[in-house]
């Protein structure tokens, strides 16, 4: 019973073994890819900014503000969620987080009177919705583990001709905002229409004096989308380095439950082993008892050889038939 106790334990500790080798290498896989994906925000960044101050710098100009895609509406009746996670899982609570944020949303909204549409990002919310039976505006897949502006392009080109066309009246952007290396939050930002304070405050700022050709309004008209594409490819890569963030913590702690079991698992085999080696020597001790107790001198021996002789005779003894019983002989 104990070494087949032992085999099943040893079958155990082997599994979990290999699985340790998977999660380790998920965990330095991740490492990697959460310092490429930093550079990658890190060089995306004067991309957005410097639009941002063009943009500035038209609105000093004399562009007006009145691009449809900065255009609040009276009555907001339809709300787009735009929700972001990942393709795949082993990510710790990174899809759950994000998911649970845009319920809450949806579900705010409806209890104030508005429809609601969802524009998906990532396999995980498509299936999760999907499963739910909330109706999908569109998805996309194959984007979240490293997002390119192109990606960022289609979905903008999406949501931006959804919007100017009236059919959303505002557009909400749910994704995790990457803080640090240990520090990642969901945030719910508005993505259309698109917010004039950071433009208002370029345009406020100090700026030379450009001549613009054509038209500066034109010109703002052309680079609002371009903006637009620059917010939500910032939102993927943000997105990006925080799925690898969580993704990494998720596989560390994998490896180090998966070291502690083992630690546990062999204690047990070490108990059971030990348990086995002192049955088996006590079966042998008693056996030798038993032998000892076996083995008299010759007097037993002689004593033993009698008795079994006497008791021989008596059962092998002819028995008196009942009618010559008492006969005279």
């Amino acid at each position: 019973m104990a070494s087949g106790q032992e085999r099943i334990l040893r079958r155990r500790i082997k599994s979990v073994q290999s699985t340790k080798k998977i999660t380790k290498a998920m965990e330095l896989i991740s490492a990697s890819r959460i310092v490429k994906a930093q550079q990658r925000v890190a060089a995306a960044r004067p991309y957005s900014e410097q639009i941002t101050a063009v943009i500035g710098n038209l609105a000093a100009a004399g562009a007006g503000l009145s691009s449809p895609l900065l255009q609040q509406r009276d009555v907001v009746r339809t709300v787009a969620y735009v929700v972001i996670t990942s393709d795949r899982g082993l990510a710790g609570a990174y899809n759950s987080n994000v998911i649970r944020s845009a319920e809450r949303a949806v579900r705010a909204a409806q209890a104030e009177g508005k429809e609601t549409r969802l524009v998906v990002i990532g396999k995980k919310a498509e299936k999760y919705f999907r499963f739910r039976k909330m109706p999908l505006e569109a998805s996309w897949q194959g984007m979240t583990d490293t997002p390119t502006y192109e990606d960022a392009r289609k979905v903008a080109t999406f949501v931006t001709e959804k919007f100017v066309s009236g059919e959303y009246d505002q557009v909400e952007l749910i994704y995790t905002q990457f803080l640090s290396l240990g520090t990642q939050r969901v945030v719910n930002r508005r993505f259309m229409p698109l917010e004039s304070t950071a433009i208002e405050a370029a345009a406020a700022g100090p700026s030379a004096d450009y001549e613009f050709e054509p038209d500066p309004g034109l010109i703002l008209e052309r680079l609002l989308p371009r903006y637009a594409e620059a917010r939500l490819f910032a939102a993927l890569l943000d997105a990006s380095a925080s799925e690898h963030a969580a993704r990494q913590r998720a596989m560390k702690s994998a490896t180090d439950n998966a070291e502690e079991l083992i630690t546990k698992l062999s204690r047990v085999m070490n108990r059971a082993r030990q348990d086995a080696i002192t049955t088996e020597i006590m079966e042998i001790i008693s056996g030798a008892e038993s032998l000892a107790q076996g083995e008299g001198g010759p007097e037993d021996l002689l004593v033993d050889h009698v008795g079994a002789t006497e008791y021989f005779d008596k059962m092998h003894r002819p028995h008196a038939h009942p009618h010559t019983a008492g006969a005279p002989s």
